[in-house]
């Protein structure tokens, strides 16, 4: 299962049933579950921790040092969870001492290609990246979460469950759970009801429309809103929804701006 031309560090741990290909290399202090694919020309290094059932693609580069000049050569890890696809030519880098030194990838995801994922990073479950979208450091991601093509992410951005992000969308600002977001420099255009639809009962789709027409259309303050909301006890996925918003550090831009 492991191809002659592959290079496996001394200290490294292989789980079963892995299958490396051609030309790849496995650092001393990686880690990989069981029942994993490693494609052909893949680099995995660093203190990197891969669980089980994952496929990864030719010339995925996972580990290697963050892309931040202020990275002195601390030890740093990088965990990613199971049931992932990560694609070809996808790039995923550890954490820094400045964000809590690990990047934490869930389960079930879809990395598409050229995808990048920088240091710091935290990132759910059932979320797809498509091609070359581009996460900053220490951006989180809830779970659920879809990001188009060619959308890159500010840094220390928060984006909530099951939100969804247009291809071509630039995002500085946090996104909340259950919404979409699209534009040059993007904003809100309203609930992301398709993947709503997908993964909550009617009454939960209602609840959140009648929560968002609230939060948006109002004129008030957001967090005065989403205070009033969360004091009348709403379901668990609007209260998500209203407490993001009241955490929210980089704000939320949900106006059209002028150049869409």
């Amino acid at each position: 299962m492991i191809h002659k031309t592959a290079i496996i560090e001394e200290g490294a741990v292989i789980g079963d049933n892995v299958s490396i290909g051609a030309y790849s290399y496995i650092g001393s202090g990686v880690k990989i579950g069981n029942n994993c694919t490693i494609g052909t020309h893949c680099n995995i290094e660093g203190n990197t921790t891969i669980g089980d059932n994952n496929k990864i693609f030719s010339h995925a580069v996972i580990g290697s040092i963050p892309q931040d000049l202020k990275y002195a050569g601390e030890e740093v890890f990088l965990e990613i969870g199971n049931n992932n696809i990560i694609r070809e030519f996808t790039l995923i880098n550890p954490g820094t001492k400045g964000g809590g030194r690990v990047t934490k990838i869930g389960n079930g995801n879809l990395l598409m290609g050229y995808v990048h994922i920088a240091h710091d990073v935290k990132m759910g479950n059932n979320c797809i990246l498509a091609n070359v979208a581009t996460l900053a450091g220490h951006v989180e991601l809830g779970d659920g979460v879809v990001i188009g093509g060619l959308s890159p992410i500010h840094q220390f951005v928060k984006i909530g469950d099951y939100a969804m992000i247009a291809g071509a969308s630039a995002i500085g600002q946090d996104i909340p759970p259950y919404c979409l977001a699209s534009g040059r420099r993007a904003s809100l255009q309203g609930l992301n009801l398709v993947g709503l639809r997908r993964n909550f009962p009617r009454e939960v789709v209602d609840e959140l429309k009648r929560a968002y027409k609230m939060l948006f259309e109002s004129g008030k303050p957001l967090q005065e809103v989403a205070s009033e909301i969360l004091d009348s006890n709403p379901i668990k996925e609007v209260a998500n929804l209203c407490n993001f918003i009241k955490n929210s550090k980089r704000g939320i831009r949900y106006k059209r701006g002028d150049d869409e």
